[in-house]
């Protein structure tokens, strides 16, 4: 499993096995060295007094990382050839591809190549069309122990994995002592290692709740956040937590305007494209009320160059437009963050804006003109902001997707969870504007579609993820419906909204990759679960 996310995705392992006259085996054994060679020197770059203290013979804790992929499982062996032919014996497989025409198909097979979805269709079509190939598919049965059903892999738009060692430490606070008194003395005493064993902890809960991809709204060291996207496999839009201004910053987060645009454009040169492509590098901005106008319209600037994308904080709370009115240009008493946006230039399709809950109508409107992407995260807005205007920001046309929010903020990392809040919250929130019931606001479709193909275009990789389709990228997960909570499953898109849970999740893939087969991860969580406890106590008392 490590040595194929070292193979670029046009590579079969097997020609480069037979090219070099070696065995597979041999084979593996050379990607997996190249691979730890690449990790350890971004590794270095990033921990440079671990491996200081390494070199006089010292053993930090940073043995631990940095031995961390020397040992991967056997469990994954029989699946490592990039050919696989996804099936269901005596279990017909169910694929729910939420292609354009939203295609279930029924006793399906999904042939797997070089980390794309070559063919997808019935069991029949599919075998008697590979049926002559000469390289033969390995088969994968994942029907054979009950009812499977596959979904693309899902979508998280936004995270902090550097926060997930914050887990309970603000809870029950109102936002402006969530950041200034909790979370800003904890993201800013944290390490480089710290934030690695965050990220590491964060993705192991993603992958197991059925996130193959997710954005990163930003972190005090995004590169340690790279090599952990690295080494678990997933996809991610890495961003930089960038401020220039702002009451309450701790001192060694000050910058100035030019330090935060040269930091943002070296980590792009830096990490941008990493892991085989599964790293894409975004510029990001915390919020207005630590970013000037200049660093936003110069970030907009840098990132457009770049064809890449912008994560933002927008309208969290009352009291931001209340800042944008005060301290920014506004037209009118109503005039929020949104509408300054607008009105600097700020609003384009590139811009991803998390939460996007205190909006007028009219910034409804502008954000569906300019086709910004919104990140709707239930829990965290239950918990501190409020209710996000989702029928309203669909109905203009935002591509709206579905996040977890930081741990501090949410307590779980579970897109599933946040299915089942956002179809009802929205009904609840609509009962009590309108003085009336609206059982269909939000149905069951167009959240599944929230947290797949809607948070594809969010951050801005439609064309190759959100939905199972030939050309499209092998991210997908395998969901055991022979469960107590799934059955009787009268109705399979309700089912996986309001039913499953992150339990149902049985195996995940991206890029062709197992990361999680039959529940067991590709990764030693025993030892992430342990250096997570320990980083979290110490980083806590420094806090």
């Amino acid at each position: 499993l490590e040595a194929l996310r070292l193979v670029p995705p046009d590579t079969h392992w097997h020609q480069v096995a037979y090219a070099t006259k070696e065995t597979p085996e041999e084979a593996i054994h050379v990607m997996l060295e190249e691979m730890r060679e690449k990790f350890n020197e971004l590794a270095v770059q990033e921990f440079p007094e671990a491996d200081a203290a390494a070199s006089v013979g010292e053993r930090p804790e940073w043995d631990a990382v940095r031995g961390i992929g020397d040992d991967p499982s056997g469990t994954f062996a029989e699946h490592l050839g990039t050919r696989q032919l996804l099936y269901g014996r005596p279990h017909p497989l169910v694929v729910v591809s939420m292609d354009s025409n939203r295609t279930i198909f029924y006793d399906a097979a999904i042939l797997v190549c070089n980390g794309n979805v070559d063919m997808l269709g019935s069991f029949k079509e599919v075998t008697e069309a590979i049926s002559g190939d000469r390289h033969v598919p390995v088969p994968i049965n994942l029907g054979a122990q009950g009812p499977r059903v596959v979904l693309p892999g899902l979508i998280n738009t936004h995270v902090h994995t550097a926060q997930q060692l914050g887990r309970g430490i603000a809870d029950d606070v109102d936002l402006i002592t969530w950041l200034h008194r909790r979370i800003w003395p904890y993201e800013s005493n944290m390490s480089p290692a710290d934030h690695f064993w965050s990220a590491l902890l964060c993705g192991v809960e993603l992958i197991k709740s059925g996130v193959t991809a997710f954005a990163e709204a930003g972190g005090p060291h995004p590169t340690a956040q790279a090599l952990a996207v690295q080494y678990l496999g997933l996809r991610c839009c890495l961003s930089r937590s960038t401020m220039d201004a702002g009451e309450g910053l701790p001192d060694n987060w000050k910058e100035s305007t030019d330090e935060c645009m040269e930091k943002q454009i070296d980590l792009f040169n830096r990490c941008h494209n990493m892991a085989e492509g599964r790293v894409k590098v975004w510029f990001g901005l915390r919020q207005i009320m630590n970013c000037s106008d200049e660093l936003i319209v110069r970030t907009r600037t840098e990132a457009e160059k770049r064809k890449t994308g912008c994560h933002m904080h927008v309208a969290e709370l009352n009291f931001e437009n209340e800042f944008v009115q005060s301290k920014r240009t506004a037209s009118s008493d109503k005039d929020g963050t949104v509408a300054h946006l607008h009105q600097i230039g700020c609003l384009y399709p590139g811009l991803l804006a998390a939460h996007s809950v205190w909006l007028e109508d009219r910034e409804v409107q502008l954000l569906g003109e300019a086709n910004v992407g919104v990140a709707h995260c239930p829990a965290a807005a239950m918990k501190m902001l409020g209710f996000c205007p989702v029928e309203g920001l669909l109905g203009a046309g935002c591509p709206v997707g579905l996040g977890t929010d930081g741990a501090p903020s949410n307590n779980r990392m579970n897109l599933f969870d946040e299915m089942y809040l956002a179809s009802l919250i929205n009904k609840g929130k609509h009962a009590h504007v309108n003085r009336e019931t609206k059982p269909e606001a939000l149905p069951a479709e167009t959240i599944l579609e929230m947290a797949t193909v809607h948070g594809a275009r969010a951050i801005l990789q439609n064309e190759s993820l959100g939905s199972l389709e030939p050309g499209k990228c092998a991210d997908l997960i395998v969901l055991d419906m022979d469960s107590v909570s799934t059955s009787p499953c009268h109705n399979l898109i309700a089912t996986l909204v309001s039913s499953c849970r992150s339990e149902n999740v049985e195996s995940v893939m991206c890029n062709g990759q197992w990361l999680m087969w039959e529940r067991e991860l590709g990764v030693d969580e025993a030892l992430i679960h342990q250096q997570a406890g320990t980083h979290a106590q110490e980083l806590l008392r420094r806090a």
